[in-house]
């Protein structure tokens, strides 16, 4: 059991990648808070005696903190943070409408901030601790239709390091996943999307989408020990893009 003992707070954890993350930390033995804009969990996050579900809006700085709260009080420290909460509206530059630019960015990085700036001060009271911000693969590539959701995770990228190495003299360590194709929330609808998923299926080096346990256990190895002297640094998990 890799995280036994530590305590987890995962956005965007009642469906999809969060979802599934949250599970195996669970099964690693941590104690895991999930939370999401939802009031009540997916079928896809129940069932884990480990694991309690928050409401929380990540664009609401007020909600974050009562979320790191929560999970000090009900599980008595805080040792991990993954920021994963994020929405995809995709739009052309011309024509996306600013509502969606702007909940895109307060979503995403907006929100990636508050988690992490909310739970700095109970990771320090832990003695440290670890965050895990969530890029992509289309951070670094080009998308077209993608601008918004591509800025904010080229921004996160940009937000981790610098975080992180404000944070090493506290003993927190900050580092990022960016995954590619998964078969698993965004990942999956954009397969399901006949028009424009051929163009990025034939783009997978292994000729597969990635899993979302895939990930999940890369995000094991960023929240555990043997990542002790792992930070800032940007984990992509795409099982190789020819692109």
């Amino acid at each position: 059991m890799l995280l036994d003992g530590r305590v987890a707070v995962i956005t965007g954890g009642s469906r999809g990648l969060g979802a599934q993350i949250a599970a195996v930390f669970c099964q690693e033995g941590c104690r895991v808070v999930c939370a999401g804009r939802s009031d009540e969990p997916s079928d896809e996050s129940t069932g884990h005696e480990r694991m309690i579900h928050h409401k929380v809006d990540v664009r609401d700085a007020q909600s974050v903190r009562e979320l790191m709260a929560k999970a000090r009080d009900h599980f008595g420290r805080l040792d991990v943070l993954v920021a994963n909460a994020a929405v995809s509206l995709p739009g052309f530059v011309e024509t996306a409408a600013a509502a969606a630019w702007a909940d895109t960015v307060d979503t995403n990085l907006t929100g990636t901030f508050h988690c992490v700036q909310a739970a700095i001060p109970y990771l320090a009271d832990a003695g440290g601790g670890r965050i895990i911000t969530l890029s992509s693969a289309l951070a670094t590539r080009i998308a077209p239709g993608s601008s918004a959701y591509s800025a904010t995770k080229a921004a996160i990228e940009a937000f981790t390091r610098i975080a992180a190495v404000e944070l090493a003299p506290r003993s927190i360590t900050v580092n990022c996943l960016a995954p590619g194709f998964i078969d698993a929330g965004m990942g999956r609808q954009l397969s399901a999307d006949t028009t424009v998923w051929p163009q990025y299926e034939r783009r997978l080096a292994m000729g597969r989408m990635g899993g979302a346990d895939e990930v999940a256990r890369a995000a094991v190895f960023l929240a555990g020990p043997d990542s002790s002297y792992v930070n800032g640094h940007v984990l992509e998990v795409n099982g190789g893009l020819n692109w």
